[in-house]
């Protein structure tokens, strides 16, 4: 008896083959194509991290990568056709035998066939399996063996949860672009807490940045102590109190001693307000402005978004601006012409709404060169600025929605919950960056992850060093 060779998900009814009802000959098939999501979800379960299968340069150098890739498939797959199809549910599985006689490579199709081979004392079963692949040829032979149920099972099969692998590959990226680089000096105000020491020595660490520590030092070393931090290798800078600390750590940006400006622990409206002082700030020849750049894993690229941390409220003057600042950096990243969506709650001009009015003018503005370096739409919704359906439905003529690499909100309000939405909904890495000033600032937080702040000190490296070098409009 032979049953239907069909997808495992495809089973919406599971009935079993009691003891009883075996015949030698019966037999049961189901066809599964190797993906990487089967071998990474493997890893996951098992803790096997074998860059045989995670690392495709690794495993395709090695030639034994696809054997033991076809070796988890062996056990697996046998046994979802023993406890769903031969003999089904009430299935006990004693134990095999296989022989692994070709490697299994990703995109491969596999078929498991399963055949009764014969029935023993005390409800024994043995069964011949056979995987063969997408071209008739045997990759695993051998047998199983098994207790068959004895009671007659049939029911529903129960609805198994969606599996969702996420992948943060953007940040990788992101790192490859500053390898060899020589590192940036980089001063810390007032490194006095384990968050912000920490993220230091990190980047230090990762060759991204030379510390020059702002502060007081006996706090920073009371510190290192406590969690046995080694401070080796940092530059120091006594001073005491918070103030005092951001007005050195200006002066040393201001007379070319340090390329970068990292918080510490000291309030962020502090570090800003500091930052565009007239007298001893670090203005240039645009609005200062913030730019998140976020690893989001179902986005098929870095996604900017800006301005969610310095701006409060800007004008249209401001998010000139900010616009220009975020198109910089997205070409620093790698990007020849950034595609910018200026978000707005409609879809449409609408005067009664400042934020479509600003988009549209936004637009304009590319158009009379007063912006470059980038391609300019809006007003756009979230949804259509990167959604190729929802693009293609609302905008078809647009040459940004769906593909936005730039998200420009209205507000600092707007753009705090969209960045904290993508974080904790989305499952997003999210590093940012302080533009627009004689230096990069790294802005910190304590629920950083260790890939986040490793980003952010990579973007304050490849700004330092794309300074002046950008072809951009600079007015």
């Amino acid at each position: 008896m032979t049953l239907d060779n069909q997808p495992v998900q495809a089973l919406t009814l599971l009935e079993n083959r009691t003891y009883d009802e075996l015949q030698v000959g019966d037999t049961a098939s189901l066809t599964r194509t190797l993906t990487k999501a089967d071998i990474e979800l493997f890893a996951i379960l098992s803790g096997d991290v074998n860059p045989a299968h995670l690392d495709e340069a690794y495993a395709k150098a090695s030639p034994f990568h696809k054997v033991i890739a076809h070796g988890m498939w062996g056990g697996t797959l046998i046994s979802t056709v023993l406890g769903t199809r031969l003999p089904g549910p009430g299935t006990i599985y004693l134990g095999q035998q296989l022989r692994f006689t070709r490697p299994v490579g990703l995109g491969d199709m596999v078929t498991v066939t399963l055949t009764v081979k014969s029935k023993g004392e005390k409800h024994h079963v043995l069964l011949d399996c056979v995987c063969t692949n997408q071209l008739g040829q045997a990759v695993i032979t051998g047998e199983a063996e098994v207790l068959a149920p004895t009671e007659k099972i049939r029911r529903e099969a129960t609805a198994l949860p969606e599996l969702h692998l996420v992948r943060h590959e953007r940040f990788g990226q992101l790192m490859a672009l500053v390898k060899g680089q020589a590192p940036i000096r980089c001063a810390v105000v007032c490194p006095h807490d384990l968050p912000s020491l920490s993220a230091t020595l990190e980047a230090a660490r990762a060759g991204l940045i030379h510390p020059v520590l702002v502060g007081d030092r006996s706090l920073t070393e009371a510190v290192a102590r406590e969690h046995q931090l080694d401070l080796v290798g940092c530059d120091w800078a006594e001073v005491h109190g918070t103030s005092p600390a951001l007005q050195h750590a200006m002066a040393l940006a201001r007379a070319g001693t340090v390329e970068a400006l990292m918080q510490g622990d000291v309030p962020a409206d502090l570090l800003l307000h500091a930052l565009v002082s007239h007298q001893t700030g670090l203005r240039a020849h645009r609005r200062i402005s913030h730019a998140y750049v976020a690893d989001v894993p179902d986005y098929a690229k870095p996604l900017l978004i800006t301005d969610a941390a310095v701006n409060l409220t800007p004008s249209l003057a401001d998010k000139r601006d900010i616009v220009q600042n975020a198109i910089d950096l997205a070409r620093t990243l790698g990007l020849d012409e950034p595609k910018v969506a200026i978000l707005s709650a409609v879809d449409g001009v609408n005067s009664a709404l400042s934020s479509s009015m600003d988009a549209a003018a936004l637009s304009k503005m590319l158009e009379r060169h007063q912006i470059a370096g980038g391609i300019v739409d809006g007003p756009l919704g979230f949804d259509a600025a990167i959604s190729p359906r929802i693009a293609q439905l609302k905008h078809p003529h647009s040459p940004v929605a769906g593909q936005a690499d730039i998200l420009v909100v209205p507000t600092m309000e707007t753009g705090d919950m969209l960045v904290k939405q993508l974080t904790l909904l989305a499952d997003a890495d999210v590093a940012g960056i302080v533009l627009g000033a004689r230096v990069p600032v790294i802005l910190g937080n304590a629920t950083d992850s260790a890939r986040t702040r490793l980003a952010s000190a990579a973007l304050a490296l490849l700004v330092s060093r794309a300074e002046g070098q950008l072809t951009s409009l600079h007015p």
